[in-house]
């Protein structure tokens, strides 16, 4: 029987509760995270702040970029097949700077590829990941529910303070995972701070039609004020994201739909045709946040909770799937080498393992989005000839090119198994 929304406590009041593993946050990380650890015999809860029939708020209209590694593991964990609506294809990457010479083409074909990845609807994927939930047989899940802080557990668990509208209560776990977003209340809880920088840039994302439907190239035309891109969705349409000053944030937000075109097009450029339309348009101000650690005492974070990065090179979700992967095999193996026996997920060896595994994918996705997006906005007039040399060598030198594909597919560094096409993780016998 798939799992139900009524909590054990709920259904037993004062009743304890342990579980092997909880997430804190159901959005696109800590739900795909539910998924990964299901049918590893685990006791696994899952606090969600929606309820049931809703979908939190970061499945919006946003255009998610999904590495193949990304692709290949969603499709391991049954949720690729979910998806209703058609999704696109990006089969070469175009990459131009506004103002400078030059310009770097990636043809998947080159590299025996049909595509790098594709293009997914955010609200589409969150559908197919509450699909997917729905079928998962063990999954607690204790929604709408929210994280009030942390009480005294012991050396053995952690106790988690939670409430819903029957008041607080208290769940207690061997491994608590912050999968709960950029303004992580559990990483706050656990006492972990972060390093902050912000961009002072802000991003307009919605849907745009142009004369040209998209052939699968993705474009990134980089400028002072951000990156504008426009990503081949499968409903012949493009999904844009646009960067301006954070200064004008608020103009732009209050321009009609001619003039937002028409700025966006001289942003852009004419390689797509005429702009015709946009849909509704949401912003996002720019911050990169980064956990100073990656573990505590019993506890992991996991995606933005651990490291929210700039969207340049559409690198977040995908680096934020692999931690949450990674921590998933992680278990699976050490729980395969005791053979269940006694098994503690919140071991410390298990914890270490994590953060040494997640240190190089990381630490070098963090300086490629963040040396990327200081280079190409920067304005001194000395930058512009190594930025036309950058984009001469991106497109020339095969050792160039095989460093950015790598990333386009996110095979960096220690990736799971299942982002290289490995198989699901299966029940211990």
């Amino acid at each position: 029987m798939p799992q139900t929304d009524l909590s054990p406590i709920s259904a037993a009041p004062g009743a304890a509760v342990l579980h092997d593993v909880l997430i804190i946050g159901g959005g696109l990380v800590g739900a795909s995270l539910a998924i990964a650890l299901d049918r590893l015999g685990l006791e696994v809860g899952l606090v969600e702040a929606t309820a049931p029939g809703a979908l939190p708020a970061v499945f919006d209209e946003r255009n998610l970029s999904f590495a193949e590694a990304t692709v290949n593991a969603l499709t391991a964990l049954g949720v690729m097949q979910k998806l209703r609506a058609p999704t696109g294809a990006i089969e070469r990457i175009h990459v131009s700077r506004a103002g400078d010479f030059g310009r770097s083409v990636l043809e998947a074909a080159k590299y025996g590829r049909s595509e790098f990845g594709r293009i997914v609807v955010a609200r589409d994927f969150g559908e197919a990941l509450e699909a997917r939930l729905a079928e998962l047989a063990r999954l607690r899940r204790y929604r709408p529910m929210r994280f009030l802080g942390l009480a005294d557990g012991g050396s053995d668990t952690r106790a988690v303070r939670v409430a819903d509208v029957d008041g607080e209560r208290v769940l207690h776990t061997r491994l608590l995972v912050a999968a709960d977003g950029t303004r992580s209340g559990v990483r706050e809880a656990l006492g972990i701070g972060v390093d902050e920088h912000d961009y002072a840039q802000t991003l307009f994302v919605t849907r745009l039609r142009s004369e040209r439907a998209p052939d699968g190239t993705a474009y990134e035309r980089f400028g002072a004020d951000g990156p504008t891109a426009l990503l081949p969705r499968g409903d012949r349409s493009f999904g844009l994201v646009h960067g301006v000053a954070r200064a004008e944030a608020d103009a732009v937000a209050a321009l009609d739909e001619a003039a937002f075109l028409a700025r966006v097009q001289t942003a852009f450029g004419w390689r797509v045709g005429r702009f015709l339309g946009c849909g509704p348009r949401s912003a996002y101000a720019l911050t990169r946040v980064l956990a100073q650690a990656l573990t505590a005492p019993r506890a992991v974070l996991v995606g933005n909770a651990a490291q929210t990065i700039h969207p340049i090179g559409a690198q977040g979700f995908n680096l934020g799937l692999r931690d949450a992967l990674t921590l998933a095999e992680l278990i699976e193996n050490a729980r395969r080498e005791t053979n269940g026996a006694g098994f503690d997920c919140g071991d410390t060896a298990v914890l270490a393992q994590y953060a040494a595994r997640r240190r190089e994918d990381r630490g070098r996705t963090v300086a490629f989005s963040d040396g990327l997006a200081r280079f190409t906005a920067n304005e001194l007039p000395l930058l512009r000839p190594l930025r036309s040399l950058g984009l001469f060598a991106a497109d020339r030198l095969p050792s160039a090119q095989a460093y950015l594909v790598g990333a386009a597919m996110g095979y960096r560094g220690d990736v799971p198994a299942l982002c290289r096409g490995g198989t699901q993780p299966g029940a211990l016998a």
